[in-house]
């Protein structure tokens, strides 16, 4: 019973990885490169509209600036990658293993050929974007306290805003102010209305009148 046993889980394991590693099924490779792997690993999971199509085979250092990543896709799904199909380097979830996704390329391009290499998009580091947040939050709390500030100067009077809403004199200046200029308007039409029958200029304003009309008569034809 204990060699049995031992067979079984023996066989279980080899089904396992040689799943994973799709031992039992038909594949072809295609390879990649990138400057960061982000955290990928051989034996992730490759992804193509969502679907499972293979696995991570071999991560290798180039130079200091590249690593190249050896993909093994199921024969099945050949016909679906075009030669301009991306690789990109995601995860599962927020805090999931990392993965490799491949988009679909453009209609009419040929098919990935075996071994071809896919152009990459290079990911984004989650460090980056937890930096990037971090200086959006910090910049978000220094506006918040700088308008807590104006509000409370305005509240208490202080500043030309907080005069003017504060202030009833200002309040009552600007409202004399605007019945003022209404004045001066009202005075200016009158003005221009006493210009037009003034016989020294009321041949300039028949004149205009005149232009505006045959300005007018043209529009409509």
């Amino acid at each position: 019973m204990f060699v049995a046993g031992g067979l079984a889980l023996f066989v279980l394991a080899i089904f396992i990885i040689g799943k994973q590693k799709n031992l039992f099924n038909p594949v072809y490779k295609l390879t990649t490169t990138f400057y960061n792997v982000s955290g990928l690993q051989v034996g992730n999971n490759i992804r193509f509209s969502g679907i499972v199509i293979g696995t991570v085979d071999n991560i290798a250092i180039i130079n200091d600036s590249t690593v190249r990543v050896d993909m093994l896709i199921k024969q099945e799904v050949r016909r679906f990658i075009k030669s301009d199909s991306e690789v990109a380097i995601g995860s599962e979830g927020l805090i999931g293993d990392r993965l490799v996704i491949i988009s679909q390329g453009s209609f009419d391009a040929p098919l990935a050929r075996e071994g071809e290499q896919l152009e990459s998009v290079e990911p984004v580091e989650t460090d980056a974007i937890m930096s990037s947040l971090k200086v959006t939050a910090e910049n978000a709390e220094v506006i918040t306290q700088e308008l807590a500030e104006i509000m409370a100067k305005i509240n208490s009077g202080t500043g030309t805003l907080g005069r003017l809403i504060q202030d009833t004199t200002i309040a009552r200046n600007l409202n004399q102010t605007i019945i003022n200029l209404k004045k001066s308007s009202k005075g200016l039409d009158e003005n221009m209305n006493a210009a037009k029958h003034n016989f020294l200029l009321r041949g300039y304003f028949n004149k205009k009148a005149r232009a505006e009309e045959k300005k007018a008569a043209d529009e409509k034809k």
